[in-house]
């Protein structure tokens, strides 16, 4: 079964393991999330727990948000999401879930939005190789061929070409948790995790941990 919290990215630093190790980890402060509802089989087709974190004021909400909530007795939230294949043991609408859910050696799965970079050329959005600088060449960061002239004359559909690069629902798998602070609502996951500072975070259990 897994397992889950919502998050918000403070940023990196780093830390000395018991062994002595310095390790680079990202600060993630996950407040107790309130549970919005509880999905089963039976009611919904699946299982899965709804999540809220990070309160928003009522003058913010519009009316169905404010319903939503309303039978877990809490304020509205600016981050929800569920949770599939959540464990339900103890999980009722209302109840509260904290970082204790985790603890130190875990792994995890880290989903957030990538950090957006603009518009770009092929070179920094899909690595692709520039041409010669000198000998007359007029090639140097284009995107290459469009296609064929002739048949189909058109650019097919999936074209590296430029465009807006980041700002995109990325995953990072398979993450350990370094250490669990239960009185400050933090997690140190080792490594890096996507989006910017102060962005939401969504910690799962990993779905491919050995």
């Amino acid at each position: 079964m897994t397992k889950g919290i919502l998050g918000k990215k403070v940023g990196m630093t780093q830390v000395f393991t018991e062994t002595g190790e310095l390790v680079p980890v990202t600060v993630i402060e996950a407040k107790p999330n309130v549970v919005l509802q509880v999905k089963t089989v039976e009611t919904d087709g699946y299982n899965a727990v709804q999540l809220g974190f990070d309160d928003k004021r009522n003058v913010l909400s519009n009316q169905p948000e404010q319903g939503h909530v309303k039978k877990a007795d809490t304020s509205p939230k600016r981050f929800i999401r569920e949770i599939r294949d959540a464990e339900l043991g103890d999980v009722e609408v209302g109840s509260e879930i904290t970082v204790e859910t985790f603890k130190q050696g875990d792994i995890i799965d880290v989903t957030g939005t990538s950090k957006g970079k603009g518009f770009q050329g092929v070179i920094k959005r899909h690595n692709q190789s520039r041409g010669p600088e000198t000998h007359g060449s007029r090639y140097h960061r284009r995107p290459g061929s469009m296609g064929q002239a002739a048949d189909p004359a058109r650019v097919f559909k999936g074209k590296k070409l430029p465009g807006r690069m980041g700002g995109q629902t990325t995953t990072i798998q398979n993450l350990e948790i370094v250490r669990v602070d239960a009185d400050k609502n933090v997690i140190l996951v080792k490594g890096n995790v996507p989006g910017p500072k102060k962005s939401m975070v969504e910690i799962r259990s990993a779905k491919k941990a050995d």
